[in-house]
Order: structure tokens, then sequence, then C-alpha cells
């Protein structure tokens, strides 16, 4: 099951079910949370529950999915980043290429190597959820920095609890110039203005969906034509999902909720940086496609 987040004109931020093609808004039904935050809270003070049940959809208001997937505007209905109270944080170095890339960039390469191997994962604080983009939004690159990418990754939709509830499609952009010159830079590398993309909807935790064997897929395209290509697996996820949870709640508390960024497999040649204008796409298997065009500021 899919959840999204939505924009109608006059009646603001949605929360819906899509089946098929068609969202059916949440929002108005009594016995359904009517936000992320509600979906959240409930599914940690009810031990077992992770989506309270909606049974009868007949009378809520639907939409096609089709008239939501646009750039955002306050004048039509659009899509919506899957946050509203949570936090973001990412974990790092996380996938064997991933640490490859930072041992390539880095003046201070051994830090990488050692922190894939420790026991203790890299945690770090990515956006406020007021700072997130969901799709179609632009996506920006630094006017301080030269080499720029995006970071694909699966996202983990967490209750206060701590337990994944669900994922989501993530886009982690990261100024590879920047942190390469001192990881102590990393804040500066990885948290700034439109630096954070979710979308386009939640998969919802359960039985039948395998977070741990997904298919990752970006594509960057300029002027028209495809500039770079790539994919990965989540299998290919150095750590289990649940112990990258459990350390992002050791001692810390979110009682909104948060999503977890769980590194990136996906990592263009050091001789690509993205530039104004280009569109990066995101695609992981069962959940969606992540579209944000690239700005520099």
């Amino acid at each position: 099951m899919k959840l999204v987040r939505f924009y109608i004109p006059g009646q603001g931020a949605r929360l819906g079910q899509q089946i098929g093609e068609t969202v059916y808004d949440l929002s108005s039904f009594k016995s359904a949370p009517a936000t992320l935050t509600d979906w959240l809270q409930t599914s940690a003070a009810v031990p077992g529950v992770v989506w309270p049940a909606v049974s009868n959809l007949d009378g809520l208001a639907a939409y096609p999915y089709a008239d939501l997937d646009r750039a955002p505007s306050p004048e039509a209905p659009h899509l919506l980043p899957p946050v509203d109270r949570q936090e973001v944080w990412a974990a790092g170095v996380t996938y064997a290429w991933s640490r490859e890339a930072r041992v390539r960039e880095a003046t201070s390469k051994e830090i990488y190597v050692k922190v894939y191997e420790a026991e203790r994962p890299e945690l770090f604080f990515k956006a406020l959820p007021e700072k997130v983009v969901g799709p179609h939004d632009w996506v920006g690159i630094r006017g301080d920095s030269q080499w720029n990418v995006p970071e694909p990754e699966l996202a983990l939709v967490l209750n206060p609890k701590m337990q994944i509830v669900g994922f989501t499609v993530g886009n982690d952009m990261s100024s590879r110039d920047i942190e390469g010159e001192n990881p102590l830079y990393l804040p500066q590398a990885k948290v700034y203005r439109h630096s954070c993309a979710l979308g386009p909807t939640i998969a919802v935790a359960d039985e039948w969906f395998d977070a741990t064997s997904l298919e990752i897929q970006l594509t960057i395209q300029r002027d028209g034509s495809t500039v770079f290509q790539g994919e990965t697996n989540t299998e290919k996820i150095h750590r289990s999902l649940d112990e990258l949870a459990g350390y992002l709640g050791r001692y810390n508390d979110f009682p909104y909720g948060a999503v977890l960024l769980t590194g990136t497999g996906i990592v263009p040649g050091d001789d690509f940086t993205l530039a104004d204008g280009d569109v990066v796409s995101i695609e992981i298997e069962g959940i969606g496609v992540l579209n944000n065009p690239v700005r520099r500021m």
C-alpha cells in the first residue's frame, strides 16, 4: 500500500491513499489518521499497527495520480514531500562504492574506511521538514562549489519508537569538493537550501514489501539527453536497516517520527558534476520515481 501527501488549493496539505492510478483523500475520513504525524504516532502507540485499515473509500474525494504529479504551484493540486513534522537524517558510507568514492575525493582518506568497517555507523542531520522539497521542485547546487552530485537513497520512514513503518525515495544532494577538502565541512556540503528531496510516495512496510532487495536507478538528463545512468540494489547496504534506525534513536527523541536516508551506492565518476538545468530522476522499485530539476544558487 502507498500513502501520498498532496496539496489541494483552498484546502492545503492532505494525506491520501494511492490505489492504482487514483489517490483517495483520507484527511476527511474520521477513522483514519489525517496527517503523516498522526499515522506515525498511532503506529507507535498501538502495538502491531502499521496502518489502520480503511475498508471503505466510497464517498472520499478522489484524484487521478497523474493530475497531482506536477510542478508545485499554489494554484494547482500537486504532490508534497512525504514529511510534515519529521526531521530528516542520513547515514553515510553504507555501500562499498560510496566508501571508495569518498576515499578518492578526500584529503583524509582513512576515516571513510574506518567508518565503513566500524560498529557505529556515520549518522548526520540532513534537513528540517520545512526545508525538504518534493517531486518536481528544484534541488540546488551551491554557488561556492564546483563538484556537485545527487545521491539516490532508500529513505526509512520511522515512527517515534524508531520502528520502520514505511519507505520513500531520497536525494541527498552533496558538494563533493567541500566535503573532500575537510571532513569537518560535511554540514556545509550536505545541509543547505534545497539540498534534500523526498517522494513521491510512501510504501507502507508490511510482510509483502521486502526493502532489503530493491533496485535503485539514477538518471541525469541535460538538454534532453542522458548524461549519466547508474543502478544499485539495497542488498548491497553494509548494515541492516533496523541497525541504522536503532542507532538514530540512541539517546535521542523524535516525538513526530523521523526519516532516515540509508546511504548511496551510485556515485557518478570523478569527472562529472551537475549543471544548472539538469533533471535528476531516481527510481526505487515498488516506491516510484522522484524527479527534480537542478538549479545553481
